[in-house]
């Protein structure tokens, strides 16, 4: 807790390891809160250092950078999954973790992850761990090719996955000397996500399960709820992924993305112990965002109500394009579009590098669409 001062009450104070966008999004719903928070940033130029008051420089790589960090925290958590899992478990015995070690192992390792969730019955694409071309060829004879080969830890954002027609393809992943695993690749109709939170007594909240639009790997849109899902397969898709945070004993945020097949199967394809950007729609579309959300679990406080506030919500994240001024294109999305909401990262401004998003609210996903899409590519290029 924090010392009482000048007539103020002790609050607890959350760390959280990495100063990126989601950690500049959680400082924003912390100040709501009244609670303290603090980042452990790589530099004083990362997207929450810049807007938090609580900042240190350190390298989440290093025990003794984290271990001083935890010296002003009740509770550390984290806006990525890179800390070594060795040094989880030291950080454990000087403050509460959350999540702790042994859940982010299943989002650090694909591997063990794959491994886990098919010990527990929960559907995934069939997987096979591989070391070389003879053992991906053996798989390919089993499930076909194309083979999608991932890489075991490190992978995020459409980094590390390959997806590969021929053997001589995977030839070529497997001479990076990165260790993968092969996977079948699946032929889905599209992929869905579900956000759900979970306190340390086992309080429990779900998210309307969405639907995310991605290119080349990388998400640019989800559209909440998930248009024409049918009830009965949301539900079916909220209670798997509760399943899956009891089970893996999730403190705080889980994402879980997922591929719904044309048979109307649900398959797990990715899981996040964090804010996700699949949630960002959250900040305006949802009763408690999924930052808010997250502090609450952590620090083991009653959740909030996860319900939308809209028939439809549409977030557009904003990707940087070749003109780094981005704010002097804010009075024209503003004054076009009053009703949508925008957000940008701080950050510097490269091609395809995810700078901001954009969230708009009403009752037709397709309008929606439209209005944060235009919004989205104007803030980027300045064309409509």
């Amino acid at each position: 807790m924090t010392d009482e001062r000048d007539g103020q009450p002790r609050v607890p104070v959350v760390g959280m390891v990495g100063a990126g966008q989601l950690a500049r999004m959680t400082a924003q719903a912390a100040i709501s809160l009244g609670v303290g928070f603090r980042v452990l940033a790589d530099t004083a130029a990362d997207s929450a250092a810049r807007v938090c008051a609580d900042v240190q420089v350190g390298d989440y790589t290093a025990l003794p950078d984290l271990l001083d960090f935890a010296k002003g925290c009740d509770v550390v958590t984290f806006d990525h999954e890179h800390v070594p899992g060795q040094h989880l478990a030291e950080l454990e015995r000087a403050v509460a973790v959350r999540p702790g070690p042994g859940a982010l192992r299943y989002t650090q390792d694909k591997l063990a992850m794959r491994g886990r969730l098919t010990q527990l019955g929960v559907p995934c694409p069939r997987y096979q761990p591989v070391s070389d071309l003879a053992g991906v060829s053996a798989f390919a004879a089993d499930a076909g090719w194309p083979v999608v080969l991932k890489a075991v830890s490190g992978g995020y954002d459409g980094r590390g996955v390959w997806m590969c027609e021929t053997p001589d393809e995977a030839a070529e992943v497997l001479a990076h000397g990165v260790a993968v695993f092969a996977e079948e690749h699946i032929d889905y109709d599209r992929e869905l996500a579900v956000l759900a939170a979970r306190s340390p007594h086992g309080q429990a909240a779900v998210y309307p399960v969405v639907q995310t639009v991605q290119r080349d790997g990388i998400c640019h849109e989800v559209l909440a709820p998930a248009p024409r899902l049918r009830a009965r397969q949301a539900l079916q898709a909220q209670r798997l992924v509760l399943e899956i945070a009891a089970e893996l004993e999730v403190t705080g945020l889980l994402a879980v993305e997922l591929f719904e097949t044309p048979r109307g199967l649900l398959l797990v394809n990715e899981l996040a112990m964090r804010p996700h950007n699949s949630g960002h729609w959250t900040i305006e579309g949802a009763r408690t965002s999924q930052f808010e959300q997250h502090l609450r679990a952590v620090l083991d406080l009653p959740l909030g109500t996860p319900g939308a506030v809209a028939p439809q919500v549409v977030m557009a994240n904003v990707f940087g394009g070749s003109d780094p001024h981005v704010y002097e294109r804010y009075l024209h999305v503003m004054a076009a579009d009053p009703g949508v909401k925008l957000h940008l990262y701080g950050k510097g401004v490269r091609p395809g590098r995810k700078i901001g998003h954009v969230t708009a609210l009403g009752d037709d996903v397709d309008e929606l669409r439209a209005r944060a899409g235009r919004a989205a590519r104007y803030l980027a290029t300045g064309e409509d």
